[in-house]
């Protein structure tokens, strides 16, 4: 049985886990002034400063930074979507951007278990790969992040 982790959701094992398992998060709504100030401190290029700049590059307007959608990806993940004992700890992984993520998108993470592997040098853990689709209102694809994450096996006799 899964235990429970702080705010009630229960965390889950690596053994809790199947393959083709969906998770859900809840949801962000993105506004400019949230894009332009993580920008000015992470990312300052002109295309996610500023509006008018944007409009004459290939975003076609104001953008949030992929990093930017990243770290919102990993929020919601971590408040509301992948509910993993020791929380969410990356091994590596592979990361996509098919759409810019824009001021007014209403942003929410679908996830899906993809892979389980229990280590075999390590048996009080293993990786689970797991695909984040991060949408908008719309549906949009907006980031696909492939990750392997680390996570711990239920204690023998827990």
């Amino acid at each position: 049985m899964a235990s429970t982790e702080e705010g009630g959701r229960q965390a889950l094992f690596l053994d809790d886990l199947s393959v083709g398992q969906k998770f859900f998060s809840g949801t962000h709504t993105l506004d400019a002034a949230q894009i332009i100030a993580f920008a000015r401190e992470f990312d300052p290029q002109g295309f996610h400063l500023d509006d008018a700049a944007a409009k004459e590059t290939l975003f076609e307007g104001l953008a949030a930074s992929g990093w930017h959608t990243a770290a919102l990806t990993m929020k919601l993940n971590v408040q509301s979507g992948l509910p993993f004992k020791g929380g969410i700890v990356g091994a590596g992984g592979d990361i996509r951007w098919p759409k810019p993520t824009r001021p007014g998108d209403v942003l929410h993470v679908e996830s899906e278990v993809l892979e389980i592997i229990p280590s075999r040098t390590r048996p009080d853990r293993g990786i689970a790969t797991v695909r984040s689709e991060t949408r908008n209102q719309k549906g949009d694809v907006l980031q696909v992040l492939v990750a392997k994450l680390v996570l711990p096996r239920r204690p023998a006799g827990g």
